[in-house]
């Protein structure tokens, strides 16, 4: 069963490789074309050669000998020339293969959903993304330059048995045992680079955990134990590639060594045909010349053998991606965003993150157009979800989601999450300028804008003070700010997008509580006009809300005010009661 999977990941892998390679096809002839004329050059020097011996200096005729050296001159130019067209028309189809592969991943890996990101291993799609398809890459070079070389192999039979049927014979006798070689070469090598590019795949997954989680792996002390993961792995590719090389030290030599057995026979019967007066010393070294034409064609083919088998695993892997259904996806006819203030109404919606994992039990509520309303309930019920559901990460599974009457499932994606500016609880920002994080929903922004969603976010102040400003580079995932200044710097962003709809998923919970009422003056000028979703458990961020609804085993409970609920319902206190032992998270602190 696994070696049916493999085969079909490698039968997958080549039509991946054909599809992409066919837009090329106009290089692919042009090259085509200049490795044909570079054959016929190639195989004409040997001639020019023998005629030049057997009819120039036999004869004693120098003027016909200078006469053919210039031809082989200029056919050496010719073939120089092709040489120079046919691999730069390899190298150039293959890295427009490369770069079109490339980008069709990425995006594709944009357009997924949710879901797929949520199991997937970052860096086991980095791996797709560079080393599986640079092994495209690699064999699009070889397979033109290769296909050049079967040409010289085939133009070398033809000439040879054109001008001697028995010597043609002992050259090429040996070619029989080398197809017999290169087929079980293939058929052994194939489960072995399969193998190695899930291994390489696997050790980018490492080493992307390790890196991405080093103030995990520092603050436990476990330097160690990921060093120990990433020998273990690095050991497993270790193993898998000298397995391969393994292989091809058994195959190559016998490329090698057939010629040299074939030029020993050339010479053996040759020279005793040249001592019997039946054939001339210039053929027997038109022979030995082709001889040494058939090595290196016969090395490019080895080497495309071993590398068409990566080539094919990696692409199966790619095409594994590519092949992932779109789950959110837009709806045939979809609809603009409706016109409207931005009431949203969730009727009986139900949702889970797979099987036995459902979150929302038949949600209703409505939020009125330009009203906030604080979400508030246990950890697991579902506060961030809804959040989640309104941009269309995720899709409901029953009931339905509206905003201003119109389902979202029916509303073109980029308009709705255009609409919708959304803080996470888990802020991340790029390894870029201040003033390039906020502008990300609009990167044309003024830098007045910038700098008015800084001022209402409450991160003027402490950005004005960094070494460069709003052009301070903030690193990775802006690890040289405090985790307050990251949040703030989120809420900006949100903020420059100017979203009808505006989600703050615990906007604040990374901010020290004595510079939260900065924030909460202004998210209260932010909010105003736009409807708001504040999921939170702090009472003072709850405060900020028009109405507080608890969230409870997926289902709306209660609401109203939140001296009200204190007042009405006890699982309200128990809950912010559970919040407030668990303690604030205080990250305005220097990193």
């Amino acid at each position: 069963m696994v070696v049916d999977d493999e085969r079909e990941i490698r039968r997958a892998g080549w039509r991946l490789i054909g599809n992409a390679v066919r837009p090329q096809k106009w290089w692919i002839a042009g090259g085509i074309t200049a490795g044909i004329v570079w054959t016929a050059a190639k195989l004409t020097i040997p001639l020019l050669a023998a005629a030049a011996i057997d009819d120039g200096l036999h004869q004693g005729d120098i003027g016909h000998v200078i006469r053919l050296t210039c031809v082989m001159i200029a056919v050496g130019v010719v073939q120089g020339i092709c040489t120079g067209l046919r691999r730069y028309s390899a190298f150039r189809i293959a890295l427009r293969t490369e770069t079109d592969l490339r980008q069709r991943l990425f995006a594709h890996l944009q357009r997924l959903h949710f879901a797929f990101h949520d199991h997937a291993q970052t860096g086991q799609l980095m791996a797709r993304a560079n080393t599986d398809i640079q092994q495209i890459e690699t064999l699009v070079i070889l397979m033109p330059l290769t296909a050049a070389s079967l040409v010289t192999m085939i133009g070398v039979i033809v000439i040879m048995a054109l001008e001697d049927p028995v010597l043609a014979l002992l050259a090429l006798g040996a070619m029989p045992f080398l197809n017999i070689a290169a087929a079980r070469f293939s058929k052994r090598i194939a489960p072995v680079n399969m193998d190695l590019q899930q291994e390489l795949a696997d050790l980018s997954g490492v080493v992307e955990e390790s890196l991405s989680g080093i103030r995990v792996v520092k603050g436990f002390g476990a330097e160690r134990m990921q060093i120990e993961k990433l020998e273990a792995e690095a050991d497993a590719v270790l193993d898998r590639a000298l397995a391969s090389a393994r292989l091809r030290a058994g195959f190559m030599p016998l490329i090698d060594f057939l010629p040299t057995l074939s030029m020993v026979a050339i010479l053996f019967y040759g020279g005793h045909q040249v001592l019997a007066g039946q054939l001339e010393i210039g053929s027997i070294l038109a022979f030995n010349l082709y001889i040494f034409m058939l090595i290196w064609p016969l090395r490019m083919v080895g080497m495309l053998i071993a590398q068409a088998s990566r080539a094919s695993a990696g692409g199966g892997r790619v095409d594994q991606i590519l092949k992932t259904d779109l789950l959110i996806t837009d709806a045939p006819g979809a609809v603009a965003m409706p016109v409207g203030p931005g009431e949203i109404r969730f009727e009986g919606v139900r949702f889970g993150y797979g099987p036995g994992r459902a979150v929302l039990n038949g949600l209703d509520l409505t939020i009125r157009g330009g009203e906030a309303v604080a979400l508030v309930g246990a950890t697991g019920g579902g506060k961030s979800t809804i959040g989640r559901l309104l941009p269309r990460f995720y899709d409901i599974e029953g009931g339905a989601l509206l905003i201003d009457g119109v389902d979202v499932r029916s509303i073109r994606i980029a308009e709705l999450r255009s609409e919708i500016g959304i803080v996470f609880e888990d802020t991340f920002l790029f390894s870029d300028s201040v003033r390039e994080n906020i502008a990300f929903a609009n990167p044309e922004a003024s830098f007045e804008s910038v700098q008015r969603a800084a001022r209402l976010s409450g991160a003027e102040e402490f950005v004005t003070k960094l070494p460069d400003g709003y052009d301070t580079i903030v690193g990775e995932n802006g690890f040289s700010l405090s985790g307050g200044q990251r949040q703030r710097i989120a809420i900006a962003r949100a903020v420059l997008a100017d979203p009808r709809i505006l989600i703050l998923d615990d906007a604040t919970s990374a901010v020290d509580p004595t510079k939260e009422h900065e924030i909460r003056a202004a998210l209260g000028e932010v909010m105003e006009g736009r409807t708001t979703l504040i999921i939170a458990h702090r009472p003072a961020t709850i405060a900020l809300a028009d109405r507080v609804v608890l969230i409870d085993d997926g289902r709306a409970i209660a609401q109203g005010t939140h001296d009200e609920l204190l007042a009405s319902s006890q699982r309200y206190r128990e809950v912010l009661a559970q919040a407030e032992a668990a303690g604030p998270i205080a990250l305005d602190a220097a990193p």
